[in-house]
Formats: C-alpha cells, sequence, structure tokens
C-alpha cells in the first residue's frame, strides 16, 4: 500500500510521539548503564551468592564478582536496596526463584538519614528520620524470616561509618543502629562481617570527604572484606 504523502508525515509523527514517551516513561535506573546492575550468566556448578544493600554495596559489588570469579556466580538486585523497610517489601522479588548458597546483606545508612516534606535529604533539625531504632529492629527480623527459608548462610554487614557534614545524617549514628543490628543478628545465629570495623581504621583514607560514600580504592577495599568473609563458608563447586 502506498502511503500519502500526509500520511506518512502522520505516522511519523506519531511514531516519534510514541518512542518520547517510552522514553519519558523509563525509569533512569532502567536507562542508565550501571555495572554492577549487568545480568549474571551462571556457571554451572558454582555456588550463587546474593549480595544486598545500597550504594556502598553497589561501590564494591563489581570487584567482589571479579575476586570470586570461577569460585562462585555473584548476584545483585539491578537496583539501590535502600532502606530496611522497602527491604521487607522487596525481599521476595530480590530473592526470585533461584537457590542461594549464601546471602550476604546489610540495611541501615538509608533508615538513619534525614528526609524533608518532599523526600529530599535534610538536616536533623529539618527533616524525619527514615526509620526509628525500634522500627529498625522490627524490620530486620522480619528480613531474616524471609531469608531463612532460602537456606542460605545469611551473614549481615554492619554500617559502614558516618563521617562529619554528611548529607542529611548525624556523624556516628550508624553506632546506634549497628548495636540494634549486632543484637538483633547474634540473637537469631546470624554471621556478622564487621564492615564498621574494618573502616575505622582507614576512614580518612577510604572515604569521601563529609561524604558516607567511598573513593575507588575504599570500595576495592570492601571488596576484599566482603570476600574475606565469603570465601571460608563457601560451598565448593558441584561440577
Amino acid at each position: 500500500m502506498k502511503l500519502h504523502p500526509v500520511s506518512l508525515l502522520a505516522f511519523l509523527a506519531l511514531a516519534v510521539s510514541a518512542f518520547a514517551q517510552t522514553k519519558a516513561t523509563a525509569t533512569p535506573k532502567a536507562r542508565a548503564t550501571v555495572p554492577a546492575y549487568a545480568k549474571v550468566d551462571d556457571v554451572p556448578g558454582l555456588p550463587r551468592v546474593l549480595l544486598l544493600g545500597d550504594s556502598i554495596s553497589i561501590g564494591y559489588h563489581v570487584a567482589v564478582r571479579e575476586r570470586l570469579a570461577g569460585k562462585a556466580n555473584v548476584h545483585r538486585p539491578a537496583e539501590n536496596c535502600g532502606d530496611s523497610t522497602r527491604g521487607v517489601k522487596s525481599l521476595e522479588k530480590w530473592l526470585g526463584s533461584g537457590k542461594w548458597d549464601i546471602i550476604h546483606f546489610n540495611f541501615g545508612l538509608h533508615d538513619l538519614k534525614y528526609l524533608d516534606a518532599a523526600g529530599q535529604l535534610a538536616p536533623p533539625e529539618k527533616g524525619k528520620q527514615v526509620t526509628s531504632l525500634t522500627e529498625y529492629e522490627a524490620n530486620l527480623r522480619t528480613i531474616v524470616a524471609g531469608l531463612r527459608p532460602t537456606g542460605a548462610k545469611l551473614i549481615f554487614a554492619t554500617t559502614t561509618p558516618v563521617p562529619d557534614k554528611s548529607a542529611g545524617r548525624i556523624e556516628n549514628d550508624e553506632v546506634r543502629y549497628n548495636a540494634v543490628a549486632v543484637r538483633v543478628m547474634r540473637e537469631l545465629g546470624v554471621a556478622i562481617d564487621d564492615l564498621h570495623a574494618f573502616v575505622k581504621p582507614r576512614q580518612a583514607q577510604a572515604q569521601r570527604p563529609n561524604n558516607v560514600h567511598f573513593s575507588t580504592e575504599g570500595s576495592a577495599q570492601l571488596a576484599d572484606a566482603v570476600v574475606a568473609t565469603i570465601i571460608p563458608v563457601l560451598p565448593k563447586p558441584t561440577r
């Protein structure tokens, strides 16, 4: 069928409009290329490891995956796992239907931050803390209960330090949250990867100034610590 020039122009305009709408509705994360979000094709016979956490874990994820190449298939959700309330709501989706041998997880930095009415990071006096200690404890217990049926070895990573002048957070507030988390994990028999203790002596070099995030070298050091915790409990390959 031969289109009339006017009809052709209308068709092209409609196609461009549809494309623009699709692009506009796609999430930034879906459009962005984040190495940690890359799909992992499992090597048959290798144990499967799931890392759950926020941008700190996103920062060390690729290095962990590289260090465990040939020893384990390392996965993570293609998103920032955020605070513990999101963890409770999203756990089933993140676990999927596959078998996990080890699950290394953390929640904390997003729980202790302060947000204003618009949902933006704010000074404590102008915002509200995302999760109270009581809520944090309840959420962690729910998360562990949700992870147990997988049969995986569970490892909780303590929350890394909050430096002075970090946006929307109070310096050292993670200490209170870690105290709750460690008590809960010990009570429930969950192994602990004390990343907080690992970072403290090297904090000035590993973290960015006045920022909870890490330098490239700092993230690489965290990867070493995570791998050192995982390796001793990693099942032997079955191939």
